[in-house]
């Protein structure tokens, strides 16, 4: 025990994400069709894919793999995470728990690393769904029912796709002046990295149902054990600008920092009406409230860059370009000097992401991160940030136009 806390406290403390600043359109990039949110999850191939059965098992073995650098210059862990690294007690464990957190993703209600340890996150997806279907706003046991029906198998054995050339950079500098200077793609650091993205997990849970052994090892085309989400296909976004959409401009989102959530409505919300009951003692039946579309965990940036207010969506990028800004990441204040400032490649571990939401405030946005297990448990500037496989999500939920309330 000591060990794993060891280890824990360890990972936690190398835990660096990346500061957002601001993000351009790639010139030489095409405009393809939008990437599709993810539809309910597909019955497992008998080819391709084998459902299984696995316990998580964490062995001395995996401690030299878990210590792997995976440092990002900017950003710094929170002393109070909003995520916890353990489950919450009393919770659903085991496959039930990858059930309810695979079931609450593929409902737009992100509960955040799928890892079979449900948090604060799992627990906000939870009374999001809740609020939403007319149940009481604490009571596991409905979404629990509705994920063993839905997700019968908790996992599934995948083939390792044959993309590392393109999206596996071992080599990836960790420093933005090089990456600036010598990358054409800000792509995963390993094959682990690139799975473990690809099912809405980490590194650290693809090592507790694999080994760290046959994490370390994994080359195209091998099998490996992972959570049975719809996969999020880096190789399906092109680089899509998004135009206004009437209907998704008129939704209203709320980027809530002090719960870190995003929370997207059909409408600005209206105040209830609540009338008064003689009766303290008889709580009112929960109605449904159709009007939540989906939630999602994120992470603020520095109290002092968070521009609170109301503003809208300006522009939608997939794959942008980031513009690191030294000055502007510690001070607020752009540059003069353009030979400080540099253009970073587009790509998964880009600072920015996968996609850049960008809002009417200049340098302000939602975007994605190169290290997503650490969202609810790190800060960057004054950007809010999701998971790559969350933020692939919002053009087909928002658009250019549609308010954003930051509070």
């Amino acid at each position: 025990m000591k060990a794993q806390t060891l280890l824990h406290l360890l990972l936690f403390s190398v835990a660096i994400l990346p500061f957002a600043e601001s993000a351009t359109v790639n010139p030489k990039e095409k405009k393809p069709t939008p990437t599709p949110i993810p539809t309910p999850l597909p019955a497992p191939s008998a080819n391709s894919e084998k459902a299984i059965r696995v316990t998580p098992n964490v062995t001395p073995e995996n401690a030299a793999f878990l210590q792997r650098e995976r440092l990002d210059p900017e950003s710094v862990p929170l002393e109070k995470p909003v995520e916890s690294l353990k489950p919450l007690a009393g919770k659903p464990t085991g496959e039930d728990a990858i059930r309810l957190q695979i079931f609450l993703d593929q409902s737009n209600f992100g509960p955040g690393v799928i890892d079979g340890k449900p948090g604060l996150f799992t627990e906000q997806a939870v009374k999001a769904w809740n609020e939403v279907n007319g149940h009481p706003i604490d009571d596991w046991n409905p979404a629990l029912k509705a994920a063993r029906l839905a997700i019968p198998v908790a996992y599934l054995e995948v083939k390792v796709p044959n993309l590392l050339k393109k999206w596996v950079n071992p080599t990836l500098s960790h420093d933005r002046i090089a990456q600036a200077k010598a990358q054409k793609t800000l792509a995963y650091r390993s094959v682990a990295e690139f799975m473990a993205e690809r099912y809405h997990t980490d590194v650290d849970f693809l090592v507790e149902i694999n080994g760290a052994k046959k994490l370390a090892a994994l080359t195209a085309d091998s099998l490996i054990k992972v959570p049975n989400v719809k996969p999020f296909l880096i190789e399906e976004i092109r680089g899509a600008k998004f135009e206004t959409d009437a209907g998704k401009s008129a939704r209203h989102a709320v980027v809530d920092t002090k719960r870190n959530q995003l929370r997207i409505f059909e409408a600005a919300p209206v105040a209830l009406i609540v009338e008064e009951n003689s009766d303290e003692k008889q709580m009112p039946k929960p109605r449904p409230n159709r009007s939540l579309v989906a939630t999602f965990p994120i992470t603020p940036g520095q109290t002092k860059f968070i521009h609170y207010g109301m503003w809208a969506v300006k522009n939608q990028v997939e794959l942008p370009t980031w513009r690191y800004d030294k000055s502007l990441l510690e001070t607020g204040k752009r540059t003069k000097d353009q030979k400080k400032v540099y253009d970073l490649p587009p790509g998964p571990n880009s600072p920015v992401g996968v996609l850049w939401c960008g809002l009417n405030k200049s340098g302000i946005g939602l975007h994605g991160t190169a290290d997503p297990e650490t969202i609810g448990r790190a800060r960057s500037a004054g950007c809010i940030r999701l998971a790559n496989w969350d933020v692939i999500r919002l053009p087909s939920l928002i658009s250019p136009g549609t308010t954003v309330e930051i509070r």
